[in-house]
Order: C-alpha cells, then structure tokens, then sequence
C-alpha cells in the first residue's frame, strides 16, 4: 500500500519525483486513506528533509518547503521573536512540531507555533507560509486541533484568524498580540537583511 500511495505521488509530477523536487509545490493523492495508511506513508516519507504532509478526514496532500518559503519562514519567526522580546512578552516557540489527532481525523506540521504566557494544550498562536495554494481547507485543520489565533502569509501579505467561539473571524490586527502594528510588520519582512529589518521593527517600536 506504500508503494502504491508513493506511486500516486510521484504521477502527480511527470518530470519531478519527490527526491527532486527543489521549488514548493503541493500535491494532494488521489483517492482517500485510513488513519493507518497515512501513518505507513509518513513512517515511509519519514528521513526525507524539505517534505511535509497532511492529513484530513482521509486526504493527503504533500509539500515540499522551497528557499522562498524557507526564507520568508525564518525571516517572519526572527521579527517576531525580536518583538516578544521589546515587548516582554513571555513566549515558548515550538516551530514545526507535529499536530496530530486521529479521532479527529487531522495531522499537519505548521511552519512556526508558540505558546505565550505558559505551555497549554495547544499552542496560541500557529503561522503558515503559503507559496502556492492547496486543495484542502487551509483553517479546518487548525479548528480540529483548537488553535486560538492562526496567521497565514500570502502574497506578501498577512490574514490574521481569531478564534471566536464557533468558527475563525478575519481580524486586521491580532488579538493575541493588540499592540503590534501589522503594517510595520510587514513593511519590515519586505527587508531582506536581518539587522536591517530588525532596525527598522525597533524604530517603529519606539514611535509608537
């Protein structure tokens, strides 16, 4: 059955296979799978860098993390924790740690997590780089696991989601973190060079 679900992998991209593929790319198999066959193809996919997988109700899609991804990942997670910091805020970072639950259906690996103030069931705050688009719904995964805040980049540009009780709202500013300006972040994650943009993210700060 591995070799099968792989099969279906590797068809999805005729010049590509999973080994090769250097750029993100998402690829979402064909068909539907029980909880155990996606854990024989994660223990499978296991020692293979730059791939992620997910699962839902049955789906799986794959991912492979491209340099851009990567990039804006680590660029994103520095000003962050650079603000934490000037802000005193108490923050345990947990990156990509595996979320996964089988009663609910749902497995996935964020790009960054954190809990703030102490550790608790799950983490406050999930961040999702999103390079070119997938088939399954990108906040139900976050919804089964009870993820309070989720922010995807996109386009250069941030969508923040609060939980609020029965489903996620669209919020222009997080409320998690009410005091930091989202313009000026971003306006800071356009800065390639770290101490630059971590120059910029303090004088704003500071204006404020």
């Amino acid at each position: 059955m591995v070799m099968q679900l792989t099969e279906k992998a590797n068809s999805l991209d005729t010049n590509n296979s999973i080994d090769s593929l250097t750029d993100e790319q998402r690829l979402t198999l064909p068909g539907f799978y029980s909880w155990q066959q996606f854990l024989d193809l994660e223990a499978w996919l296991g020692d293979r860098k730059g791939l992620r997988i997910v699962y839902l109700d049955g789906n799986i899609e794959l991912m492979t993390l491209g340099e851009t991804h990567e990039s804006t990942k680590g660029i994103l997670r520095f000003l962050l924790e650079v603000y934490f910091v000037e802000k005193g805020i108490r923050f345990f970072p947990v990156g990509s740690a595996t979320r996964q639950d089988q009663a609910k259906e749902v497995s996935f690996e964020p790009d960054e997590s954190y809990y703030l103030g102490e550790k608790k069931s799950c983490p406050d705050l999930v961040i999702e780089i999103i390079i070119t688009s997938g088939n399954l719904n990108k906040l139900e995964k976050y919804r089964r696991i009870g993820i309070p805040e989720v922010w995807f980049w996109q386009n250069n540009q941030l969508f923040l989601y609060h939980w609020q009780g029965t489903d996620y709202l669209q919020i222009s500013r997080s409320e998690l973190l009410p005091d930091l300006e989202i313009d000026l972040f971003l306006r800071c994650l356009q800065i390639p060079e770290l101490l630059e943009a971590r120059l910029e993210l303090l004088k704003g700060l500071g204006q404020n």
